[in-house]
């Protein structure tokens, strides 16, 4: 079976203290139900989360989506986003299984990245490593006034952005990564193809800002 590999990467750093954590606690919630309840992603969505702060911590392995347990998740310290992207490559490159001439590999990874703040390690090396990992359509978050939409930029063109870090906007933007992955899962399930743009994706609600 080919898998849909889902990597959520979460900034966990210490400007997230406090609501804005407990946002991402109920938006991890609303997106685990949500998952588990639809068909589509059930039959083919795997989901790992990786959070980020002074330290890089894959929380959840690729897992099937009926077997994903919600972490518990606690705020403080730095933003190494720069590890982050690093850590999520060598996890692609360790869980997605590749094509080869005797089977099909799984599909290329849908991966949803979330930060309310500057990079405090050197993005340079963990980006490069990320932009050699095979992936599918990668989204940007940036939580807030802090997050610098350009830097993201740097990582990929799908770059969106919240006006705040309230519980509304953040749960909204768990709202929509889940509709995301359920129509990814549905689209590759019915004509066996990926979306890789984000206007292949559903239209994000309101709290959400694309950036151009």
């Amino acid at each position: 079976m080919r898998r849909l590999p889902v990597y959520l990467v979460l900034d966990t750093s210490g400007s997230m203290y406090g609501e804005p954590i407990e946002a991402v606690k109920n938006g991890m919630s609303v997106l685990l139900s949500a998952l588990k309840s639809d068909p589509y992603a059930l039959e083919t969505a795997y989901l790992s989360i990786i959070t980020f702060n002074s330290d890089v911590k894959q929380l959840v392995p690729l897992t099937e989506i009926n077997s994903v347990v919600e972490p518990s998740l606690s705020a403080g310290g730095c933003t190494e986003l720069g590890h982050a992207l690093k850590t999520v490559s060598d996890c692609i490159n360790n869980e997605v299984v590749k094509t080869s001439s005797e089977q099909k590999g799984d599909w290329k990874p849908m991966v949803f990245i979330m930060t309310d703040g500057e990079p405090t390690d050197d993005l340079s090396k963990g980006l490069a490593e990320f932009k050699q990992a095979k992936t599918g359509i990668v989204v940007a978050c940036a939580a807030g006034a802090g997050a610098n939409t350009d830097t993201l930029k740097k990582i990929t063109e799908n770059v969106v952005s919240l006006d705040s870090t309230d519980s509304e906007s953040i749960k909204a933007f768990f709202k929509w990564v889940s509709a995301s992955i359920s129509s990814g899962s549905q689209k590759i399930e019915e004509n066996g193809s990926q979306s890789n743009n984000l206007d292949e994706l559903p239209p994000p609600p309101d709290e959400i800002n694309i950036v151009v």
